[in-house]
């Protein structure tokens, strides 16, 4: 009898893959998806990552909305970075919301470091330094990148309230205010145009058409101005104006075909937090107005990243919270896909929350009993797991998170620990010659110019004088030829009107301008076809 010899696998032939754990075998069955996807990083099972478990997001689902929450220092600003980079790289235009100027850092490739080759080691990453297709954009030019405005009219009297800080009663007096003009054909451009339209309808002269309004006292009227001078103090008259953003230049992508990446600089607007929450639900709604609908594409047409989403909510009336969750609803079959950026899933109403399909949750802190609450709340929204979320949710590393998306089918994956990728754009704010460079080269330029179209100031100054009232959209006369308007501070870095450069009229100008409603405004009597037709969030709708 002789002894068996243990067999051993060819010397020449690869080592089988190691076994994975149970838990960490049901991660990599519920990421398995089919069609291209984003990658979020490596699973973790017991502070250990399996690359070969990877945690991933498809790109069909990325209109079903989500949230990347965590406190401050766990890595949100890097998963918005690694979620971008891969968008533009698989061709869909992404929007960004830099509070810190650390996001400016997409435009520049990566600089490789120990730490980073780690990261990339430790979650199966081939890490490649990558500067991606950026945009740069700023609130009225207080910044480095492309001014973007709107029009007042445009913005509209919800939204506007909600920035001023205006109660119920006094929004709803607000929005009589838009009515009037529109209904006078009065274009609201610019601040002293809505200032100028509220002392009007509080003076003499206007008291007779103050009082057809109905429901518009004199003592709200005031309130509104005293809110509006207030507010263009503060410099805010800057954002209002032509030449107004166009939101679907959003939709663009390079000519490689990488989606560019629209970064809206906010650090110079820091200090008026409200101001710029309120400006990005406007180029939401602005884009819920001009998409048509397309159902669940293959991919998304952009994804909008909605940074410090509390300052949205906060204080916001139950009407507000309405309209946000309906546009929220209803801009998903239009192939928009929204993120909320905040600190905690609680700073997101429950019923815009519960339409956030895909949750990214960095570290939370429990340091208080309100926190403990919080961290009860947030454990109870997510699928049933292996996890101890409570203990983990205050654990995680940075550069880590709880991860779960919906599959393919819709249906949640399993909750995932999840160790980040490493971003390979440059983990840093770009340098100051590559935004020049960038902002320089921009199409968008067309934007920079400040252009004072003739608009409601003009024309009730021209009411005032017994002049014939000049067409909206006209060039505004020379000094000498103009009437003297009703005293009116000017907001600050904003040039006296008839001195500014004077371009062609954008489309909502040569739609109030056209003849056609030229002869409708002037018809004595005739009101039909004269007042703009506002949305849901009261934001004019425009026809482009």
């Amino acid at each position: 009898m002789t002894d068996a010899t243990p067999s051993t696998p060819a010397a020449d032939g690869p080592a089988p893959a190691p076994a994975l754990p149970d838990a960490v075998a049901e991660i990599a069955r519920g990421y398995a998806f089919a069609g291209p996807a984003l990658d979020f990083g490596a699973a973790v099972l017991d502070d250990t990552a399996y690359p070969a478990a990877p945690v991933r997001i498809p790109l069909g689902v990325l209109n079903r909305h989500g949230l990347v929450a965590g406190a401050t220092g766990t890595g949100k600003t890097k998963t918005l970075q690694l979620m971008a980079e891969q968008l533009s790289a698989q061709g869909v235009p992404v929007f960004l919301a830099d509070v810190k100027g650390d996001l400016s850092g997409l435009a520049a490739p990566g600089q490789p470091s120990d730490r980073t080759a780690a990261r990339a080691s430790d979650v199966g990453q081939t890490w490649t330094a990558t500067g991606y297709p950026v945009e740069f954009l700023s609130l009225g030019g207080q910044g480095k990148g492309v001014p973007v405005r709107a029009t007042v009219t445009s913005f509209g009297p919800t939204l506007l309230s909600k920035v001023l800080g205006l109660n119920d009663t006094q929004e709803s007096s607000l929005g009589l205010v838009f009515h009037y003009a529109d209904k006078q054909g009065l274009p609201l451009v610019d601040l002293d145009d809505l200032r100028d339209v509220v002392r009007f309808l509080t003076s003499d002269e206007g008291k007779a058409d103050l009082k057809s309004l109905g429901g518009l006292s004199s003592a709200t009227a005031g309130v509104i101005l005293r809110e509006l001078i207030g507010f263009a103090d503060q410099g805010a008259g800057a954002f209002f104006g032509e030449t107004e953003f166009d939101s679907r230049e959003l939709l663009r992508t390079a000519a490689d075909g990488r989606g560019i990446v629209t970064c809206l600089e906010l650090p110079a607007v820091q200090d008026r937090p409200a101001v710029f929450s309120t400006f990005l639900m406007w180029l939401l709604a602005d884009l819920f107005h001009d998409l048509p609908e397309v159902g669940d594409p293959d991919k998304p047409k952009l994804v909008f990243f909605f940074d410090e989403a509390h300052l949205l909510f906060s204080d916001a009336s139950k009407d507000f919270l309405d309209a946000i969750q309906q546009t929220v609803r209803l801009i998903r079959s239009k192939g928009v896909g929204v993120f909320f950026v905040t600190q905690s899933p609680k700073d997101v109403p429950p019923a815009v929350l519960g339409q956030l399909g895909n949750r990214v949750q960095h570290a939370l802190r429990a340091f208080t009993p309100d926190d403990a609450k919080a961290l009860k709340a947030a454990v109870s929204t997510y699928p049933t797991s292996g996890y101890d979320l409570a203990k983990l949710l205050t654990s995680l590393g940075t550069g880590e998170a709880v991860v779960t998306v919906l599959s393919e089918k819709g249906a949640p994956t399993p909750v995932a620990w999840t160790r980040m990728r490493a971003p390979e754009s440059l983990m840093a704010p770009a340098p100051d010659a590559t935004i020049d460079g960038v902002v320089a080269a921009s199409p968008l330029q067309r934007y920079a110019a400040v252009v004072d179209p003739q608009s409601a100031s003009e024309m009730l100054a021209a009411r005032l004088s017994g002049a014939p009232a000049p067409a909206a959209g006209d060039p505004a006369p020379p000094p000498s030829a103009a009437p003297p308007a009703p005293p009116a501070e000017q907001p600050a870095g904003r040039a006296p009107r008839g001195s500014r450069e004077k371009e062609a009229p954008s489309v909502i100008q040569q739609v109030v301008g056209s003849s056609a409603f030229r002869s409708m405004v002037r018809s004595a009597g005739t009101v039909i076809g004269r007042e703009i037709t506002r949305s849901l969030f009261g934001t004019a709708r425009r026809s482009r």
